[in-house]
């Protein structure tokens, strides 16, 4: 292609709505637009790069045996209802009614889709399957943001596992972690595998990749000294013991008065310490008031509490609820005595004694609080979210959190939507069993923002090979010079005729501005043919990497551009 003929719209100021990195860096090099919040056009440079990506994807898929389709992106609500995710995906769910009065769906992902789909299988004997496809997704982002990294619209790559036994789903559930780690070697990802949550797509085990970056949105628990890895909505660390506190063995209530908050206690004569306090949350689970207990010093994790309970929709109680519920405002609350409301505890309380808590009175609390004798319990879980410092679970070193880019998700999925749904085959003993599942997630988009978060400088994109919109460009310093322009015309013929994608710069624009440009969309090498240094036969090579550049042979530049391209190619740079 012609630079002269390609609808290329960069813009040399950043845009003011713009804050990650790759969302300016997108919109400056004109690879999309806009069109209303979390809602974009890919122009034809985005359009190339997200292209490539899916390629990448789609040729990791085919080697593991998968299989392509392409499923509507509308379903009909009856069958999110016989999963049961209609009502658990809440407001994130796009829903329509048509001209009928049908309940309709966008499609958020494609679980129950390709379930149905799967009850034509009918013996053990035509699995394992595997299935995928590419396809646009909709979820009502609450706050969309940061460009394609966080969008109401997007394509993704869900893909689908169908095994017979839990030794199956392993297998399929491997390839698939090996398929996503050569994806993102390719597209120049520095990606990790973390524990995580499956969160409402449900199931057992589940591992997201993750890319550290600034523009993450997800914190990971990493120790610097061993493999351990997690979410932080998963991950966990190995507390040291604490010795109790000095004070009574039976519960006495002491006045407190204007005292309500955790630092404001450990302050107080007769308080305690934040690490001998019960910090006790009143919150409603699915509409019922629920008392969920932590150390003083902790803090809820809110996946962590959905997770254990199952709930769908979990907010903090009003303070009107709190006082109905409980008989005090927020401050004064506690779980001793209580047996009229579900308690949930967080494990580091588990054993404690001389602890420090709310009486449930306006200005009153307990100490000598024993959380076995006088907490009722309902259920011990994790609850707290793990903070930077402490102990790894795995080998003591102290961890570390950092900010990072989800950039794929794989789940076990068991027989959560085979059950629901009626998936099953006959195994081998002629017995029906219900299809084990796995889906395996990857965000097109999202994966070029982050690659583009990984690989930039101040001039703009750094873009690998693999998904740069072309790999190489050919500068033409002075298109009226008539010597300038035979010498790129047959440059390009020969470097297209060999499959290198190439852009031919004949535009009649000053070389600074064309210099800037191709920098700035990541271009990855740059030939500059000049009348001086084809005067003495030379062309300017320029790796967009290093910015160094140097003198080639005319005759050998196309050749050193190819073998080049192709071991970024290989290399996935």
């Amino acid at each position: 292609m012609r630079w002269s003929t390609l609808f290329i719209p960069t813009l040399r100021d950043t845009p003011g709505d713009a804050e990650a990195v790759s969302h300016q860096l997108l919109v400056r090099a004109g690879y999309i637009r806009q069109l209303h919040a979390g809602h974009y056009s890919l122009l034809p440079l985005g359009l190339r790069s997200h292209t490539k990506v899916a390629n990448i994807v789609r040729q990791e898929m085919d080697a593991i045996g998968a299989q392509e389709f392409v499923h509507p992106a509308m379903h009909p609500a009856s069958l999110w209802q016989q999963s049961g995710r209609w009502e658990t995906m809440g407001q994130e769910m796009f829903r329509l009614v048509d001209r009928k009065g049908a309940d309709l769906a966008l499609g958020m992902t494609h679980e129950e889709v390709f379930t149905l789909l799967s009850k034509e299988l009918g013996s053990y004997k035509q699995l394992p399957q595997m299935w995928y496809q590419v396809q646009t997704k909709f979820r009502d982002e609450p706050r969309p943001k940061a460009g394609l990294l966080r969008v109401r619209e997007f394509d993704m790559k869900d893909s689908y596992s169908f095994d017979i036994d839990d030794a199956g789903l392993d297998l399929s559930f491997q390839k698939h972690h090996d398929a996503y780690v050569r994806i993102f070697a390719r597209l120049g990802l520095p990606a990790f595998p973390v524990v995580a949550s499956s969160g409402a797509m449900g199931g057992g085990s589940s591992l997201e990749f993750m890319v550290p970056s600034p523009a993450g949105e997800d914190d990971v628990a990493m120790c610097p000294n061993c493999d351990y890895r997690a979410n932080v909505e998963r991950a966990t660390s190995a507390l040291p013991d604490v010795a109790p506190k000095d004070g009574p063995d039976e519960l006495e209530r002491f006045a407190t008065p204007g005292i309500v908050t955790i630092a404001a206690l450990a302050k107080f004569e007769g308080g305690a310490g934040a690490i001998h306090q019960i910090k006790t949350l009143v919150m409603v689970l699915d509409g019922t008031v629920t008392l969920v207990c932590l150390r003083g010093d902790h803090q809820l994790n809110l996946q962590k509490l959905q997770d254990a309970t199952g709930a769908i929709d979990i907010r903090p109680a009003e303070e009107a609820e709190t006082v109905a519920a409980l008989g005090a405002k927020p401050g004064s609350l506690g779980a001793v005595n209580v047996s009229h409301l579900r308690v949930i505890a967080d494990e580091a309380l588990r054993g404690r004694y001389h602890m420090t808590t709310g009486a449930n009175e306006d200005g009153w609390h307990w100490r000598g609080v024993s959380v076995d004798r006088d907490l009722h319990v309902a259920q011990w879980t994790d609850l707290r979210e793990v903070t930077k410092g402490e102990p790894c679970i795995n080998c003591g070193a102290k961890l570390d959190i950092a900010k990072c880019i989800e950039v794929g998700h794989i789940f076990k999925l068991g027989t959560k939507y085979s059950d629901a749904l009626g998936a099953s085959v006959l195994d081998a003993d002629g017995v029906l069993k219900p299809l084990i599942m796995g889906c395996y997630g990857i965000g097109i988009g999202r994966n070029l923002a982050a690659v583009i978060e990984s690989h930039h400088d101040e001039k703009g994109m750094v873009l690998p090979v693999t998904i740069a919109p072309y790999e190489a460009v050919i500068t033409v310093v002075k298109v009226d010079d008539a010597e300038s322009m035979r010498i790129a015309e047959s440059l390009y013929d020969e470097l297209r005729s060999e499959g290198i994608d190439v852009l031919l710069d004949d535009r009649d624009e000053r070389p600074g501005v064309k210099f800037a440009d191709a920098e700035l969309v990541g271009i990855p090498f740059r030939i500059t043919l000049g009348p001086k240094g084809l005067a003495n036969g030379m062309a300017e090579f320029t790796p967009r990497e290093t910015r160094q550049s140097a003198d080639v042979a005319v005759g050998e530049v196309g050749r050193y551009t190819i073998e080049l391209v192709h071991e970024g190619r290989r290399l996935g740079r």
